[in-house]
C-alpha cells in the first residue's frame, strides 16, 4: 500500500470514529445554532462573490466535484452567485488538467443555475465574472415544467451530471425537486441537498420561514429515500465535516433507477 493510501485508510478510520461520537456531534450542532444567530454562513466569498455556505461545506463541494468529475453541475438557488462561481472554478481546473478536454482552457464543463428571482445586480455580477463563460442561468421556479424542459435539454448533452438543491427549504418543495432532478443525476455523481440541518435545530428557529423542524429538506430526503434505491447517503462526508448544513444530504447515485 502506498503512503497516500495508508494515510487515507487511517483517515477513514478516524472519520468513522468521529461519526460515532455523539457528544462531538451534539456540540457541533450546538455551535451551529449559536453561530446562526450572527448569520455566520453569509460572511464568506468565493472568488469575489458571496457564497453563503459554511467553509466546511465549501471544502466538501470542492472534494466532491474534483473526485466525481462532473461535466455539468445543476444548482437550484442562485442568490449572489458564489456557489455557481465555486462550482465553475473547480470545473475549470478539471478541464485544465483533463487530457480529453482538447484545447487547454477551452470551456467544456459547465454550471447551470436556476432561481425564481435573479436580482439584476447579482445577474450582472455573475455575467461580469471571469468564469461567466462556464455559467448559464435560468430564471423561474425549479419545479416549473417549462424550466425543467430547458434543463433536461441542456443536461442531455452531458455525460456526467451532478445536482445541488438549495432553493426553498420546505418539505414539499424539496421532495418535488428530488423527484424531478434525481433522474438527471448520472451514476457515480452526487445529489447534494443543502439545509437538511434545519431538522436538528430547535423548533421555532425558522418561525418566519416556510420551513422548520418536521418540515424541511431532511424530512424530504427521508421521504424520497423510502421509494428510491438508486441513491445512498454518503455518511463519511458529514462525519468528516461535523459542522455542515447538509447532514444526510450528500446523496450518491449508485445505480440507475429501476
Amino acid at each position: 500500500m502506498s503512503s497516500y493510501l495508508e494515510f487515507k485508510s487511517e483517515c477513514s478510520t478516524e472519520i468513522a470514529t468521529m461519526g460515532e461520537d455523539r457528544l462531538l456531534g451534539s456540540k457541533s450542532v450546538e455551535w451551529m445554532v449559536l453561530a446562526s444567530k450572527y448569520k455566520y454562513s453569509y460572511h464568506f466569498e468565493w472568488l469575489g462573490r458571496p457564497v453563503i455556505q459554511f467553509p466546511q461545506d465549501i471544502v466538501a463541494l470542492q472534494e466532491i466535484i474534483w473526485n466525481a468529475k462532473p461535466d455539468l453541475v445543476i444548482e437550484t438557488g442562485i442568490a449572489h452567485g458564489g456557489s455557481l462561481v465555486l462550482s465553475a472554478s473547480i470545473l475549470a481546473l478539471l478541464d485544465l488538467f483533463d487530457t480529453e478536454a482538447g484545447i487547454i482552457g477551452q470551456p467544456k464543463r459547465k454550471v447551470l443555475g436556476i432561481d425564481i428571482d435573479i436580482r439584476d445586480h447579482n445577474r450582472k455580477a455573475v455575467e461580469g465574472h471571469p468564469l461567466s463563460s462556464r455559467i448559464e442561468m435560468i430564471e423561474g421556479s425549479s419545479t416549473e415544467s417549462s424550466v425543467l424542459n430547458q434543463i433536461r435539454s441542456i443536461a442531455s448533452t452531458y455525460k456526467r451530471v451532478m445536482v445541488i438543491l438549495d432553493s426553498s427549504h420546505s418539505h414539499d418543495h424539496v421532495l418535488k425537486e428530488l423527484e424531478l432532478y434525481s433522474s438527471l443525476v448520472t451514476t457515480g455523481q452526487y445529489l447534494v441537498v443543502f439545509d437538511t440541518v434545519v431538522e436538528l435545530f430547535p423548533e421555532g428557529t425558522f418561525s418566519n420561514r416556510d420551513w422548520d423542524k418536521g418540515n424541511n429538506p431532511m424530512t424530504a430526503v427521508f421521504e424520497f429515500m423510502k421509494n428510491d434505491t438508486s441513491f445512498e447517503i454518503d455518511h463519511e462526508i458529514e462525519n468528516k465535516l461535523l459542522i455542515t448544513v447538509a447532514p444526510k444530504g450528500f446523496l450518491k447515485k449508485i445505480r440507475s433507477a429501476t
